[in-house]
């Protein structure tokens, strides 16, 4: 089985240009982008030789995992286009929980709890998929100004299907370490379905509103003990929210809020151990 779009995203013009090796699907996307690509383009791997996170931090994408890059053009204003990974990790979410519908989690030493009920794929601020509170997915988003005054943005995902890193300084994990027999080619399917309801739901940035509030329901940790990584600087205390900008709020004991845009976040017991 190859990899294949949704009917319906066929339907709405997305198109698909897929890979058994690539070097950076994120990459590749920008590059189309400058050379006239008009968006709504999809790129897709089971294996990236030089993918990355955030923050210059490398991403393994080792043989069947997916490696996936949907390339938007002129979508919105730049500083929207922000928000955009809080689209992808909803559609990201309900792709995995559609393909795996009856893989049950659990709870682990740096995953918090949802708000909603339990047992469920997480959303961990502001760009990871949790499992058994490990990561099972990382979103990266880059952008590009183009020639006579465009906007490009490739919204990539690297999701853990049959092997995860062991190398890491936190959890991780992956579909097949948690018994599911899902591969990259029904996972992509899925996520190229459930990314359009999530991109009808944020309208442009008009309803981020409904996304914020879909994604607090699949939060991480929320309403749970923090410490969030500023550049040296550690900041504790409860995650209260994400505001209307999609920033982590936290509550410190002093009953101050904290809005961040940018960090690395901790839970739980790891929470209590991060030092500055």
């Amino acid at each position: 089985m190859g990899f294949a779009l949704a009917p319906g995203a066929s339907l709405e013009g997305y198109r698909l240009e897929s890979f058994d090796t690539i070097g950076s699907t994120n990459a590749l996307a920008l590059e189309r982008a400058q050379a006239g690509d008009p968006g709504r383009l999809w790129i897709v791997s089971k294996k990236q030789e030089s993918g990355r996170g955030r923050r210059g931090r490398s991403w393994e994408t080792p043989k069947g995992n997916l490696a996936a890059s949907l390339l938007l053009v002129d979508c919105c204003a730049p500083p929207v286009a922000a928000t955009l990974g809080f689209v992808a990790g909803l559609a990201l979410g309900d792709a995995l929980e559609a393909s795996t519908p009856t893989r049950r989690l659990a709870i682990g030493v740096d995953g918090g709890s949802a708000a909603g009920e339990a047992g469920r794929f997480e959303l961990k601020w502001p760009n990871d998929v949790l499992a058994d509170g490990a990561k099972l997915a990382g979103i990266l988003l880059e952008s590009a100004m183009l020639p006579g005054g465009g906007f490009a943005v490739a919204i990539g995902i690297g999701v853990n299907v049959v092997a995860h890193p062991g190398n890491t300084p936190y959890p991780a994990t992956s579909l097949t370490a948690l018994g599911s027999k899902d591969n990259a080619e029904t996972l992509f399917l899925a996520l190229s379905d459930a990314w359009m309801d999530a991109m009808r739901l944020w309208n442009g940035g008009r309803g981020l509103e409904g996304v914020r509030r879909r994604w607090l329901e699949r939060a991480a940790g929320l309403g749970s003990q923090v410490a969030v990584r500023l550049d040296g600087e550690v900041v504790r205390g409860i995650f209260e929210t994400i505001d209307e900008d999609c920033r982590f709020v936290i509550r410190d004991r002093s009953a101050r809020l904290h809005r961040i845009a940018a960090g690395d976040v901790h839970f739980g017991a790891v929470a209590s151990a991060t030092t500055g």
